[in-house]
């Protein structure tokens, strides 16, 4: 099998992945139960994952200082990256090796 084989195999299952992400969080409800409160969740709800949507809804009612915050924490975090990316470079690190050290040197 040649490496150009391998690569479309690859990507269509990686498509595949993606359409099935897709779909599942497209059948997750958007709103709460009719009978839950807003203000108060109980223990069976804290441990649920978060919904996309009630984030969406966070989101929309975060001030400009919690913006700027999130804005600042992410520009630190593209630097990390950044910086993890050319010292694997500088290393000459390809493929695993390379996705290791910056894993690594992320966190």
């Amino acid at each position: 099998m040649t490496m150009s084989h391998t690569w479309v195999r690859l990507s269509a299952v990686a498509l595949a992945g993606f359409i099935w992400v897709g779909i599942a969080f497209a059948q997750t409800p958007s709103s709460p139960a009719p009978n839950s409160s807003s203000t108060t969740a109980s223990p069976s709800t804290a441990a649920e994952p978060r919904t996309v949507s009630s984030t969406v809804a966070d989101v929309e009612k975060w001030t400009a200082d919690e913006w700027d915050a999130v804005k600042a924490k992410w520009s630190k975090e593209n630097a990390k990256w950044a910086a993890c990316e050319q010292q694997a470079t500088d290393q000459k690190l390809s493929g695993r090796t390379s996705w290791v050290f910056i894993y690594k040197c992320l966190f």
